[in-house]
């Protein structure tokens, strides 16, 4: 059975072998400091494991989270100069391979697809799943990851094996903490549902709607779906606590709607908010820094005139099309 922590494993040491480059980088004014948010990232994947099995106590990952915390808002990670390839080198690159550049990428979708349509029904001799039970997805991604790799190096040749590390640490420094921001984010979505938060905004809501006011709570969960997701970044961690809320006991129940017209429409005036909010590091910050933007907030700026008209748009649809 191929297990998801293996990847898990390959991802920590990846960040580690980022935290040896970044110490060996005199370059990077906030070396020490840089090295310590990596590694610690690193380590924690490897603990994890220990800690999933019951034989290491969870607070020890506690600590590391708090540690992360701290750093990052002291100001680290910080950027090096070292770059694997000049501005001269990249153009000659493109002209050289053209479309050919995208085929690593192309191969991500593909196989992640194949693992998680196909291959999670796969069982081996014994009758046991190929894949880890649930992980299908999450293995694919990692597998995919490591073919695209292999394709990438065997379409462009680098000088060095060594030189994918490289350039994953150059992004990685664009980018800087906002890269484990996704997983903050994910991990705060369920404990706010695991508290309750859900019920505590219902009871919050009873007050608001106007009895028997179909459009009112319509209105109330896509938009606080939307300042939800400006709060939290992420669709996926609003989505529970507002359909505790109100999407399921009111539009559902109360009113009779269609579920999964409202719940689809629903995580559609999320991803509005996603548009606004820079805790949506992976969409908004992620790119400005990648890109080398003078502003980081660019990407934001330029969304928020089709963020809100698109909320409204979609209130009509669910209020029209979901009862």
């Amino acid at each position: 059975m191929i297990k998801v922590e293996w990847f898990y494993w390959l991802c920590g040491i990846f960040f580690v072998l980022i935290a040896l480059q970044v110490l060996n980088d005199r370059t990077n004014p906030k070396r020490i400091g840089s090295a310590a948010f990596w590694g610690i990232l690193g380590l924690s994947f490897g603990y994890g494991t220990f800690v999933v099995n019951k034989t290491a106590p969870a607070w020890i990952l506690g600590i590391a989270v708090i540690g992360l915390a701290v750093l990052a808002g002291s100001g680290f990670p910080g950027k090096g100069q070292e770059r694997t390839t000049t501005q001269a080198e990249r153009a000659t690159f493109a002209d050289k391979f053209g479309n050919k550049l995208f085929l690593p990428a192309l191969v991500i979708p593909v196989v992640a697809a194949l693992f998680g349509a196909w291959l999670a029904k796969v069982k081996l001799g014994d009758g046991k799943p190929l894949l880890q039970t649930g992980s299908a997805t999450i293995i694919g991604l990692g597998v995919a990851s490591l073919l695209a790799l292999a394709v990438g190096m065997a379409l462009l040749r680098p000088r060095s094996p060594a030189v994918p590390l490289h350039e994953g640490r150059r992004l990685l420094e664009h980018i800087g903490w906002a890269a484990i921001l996704p997983q903050m984010l994910a991990t705060l979505g369920l404990l706010f549902n695991a508290s309750g938060v859900g019920k505590a905004v219902g009871r919050v809501t009873d007050h608001l709607v106007p009895k028997g006011s179909l459009i009112a709570a319509v209105a109330l969960y896509c938009i606080g779906m939307a300042v939800f997701t400006i709060i939290m970044g992420n669709a996926f961690a609003a989505f529970p606590v507002m359909t505790a809320a109100v999407g399921w006991p009111l539009l559902v129940q109360q009113f009779d709607g269609t579920p999964a017209t409202v719940f689809a429409i629903g995580m559609l005036a999320g991803f509005c908010g996603t548009l606004c909010t820079p805790m949506a590091a992976n969409f908004n910050l992620v790119p400005a820094a990648l890109l080398e933007m003078k502003d980081q907030y660019g990407p934001i700026k330029a969304q928020i005139p089709t963020a809100i008209p698109l909320l409204g748009c979609n209130i009509a649809i669910m209020y029209f099309f979901a009862f």
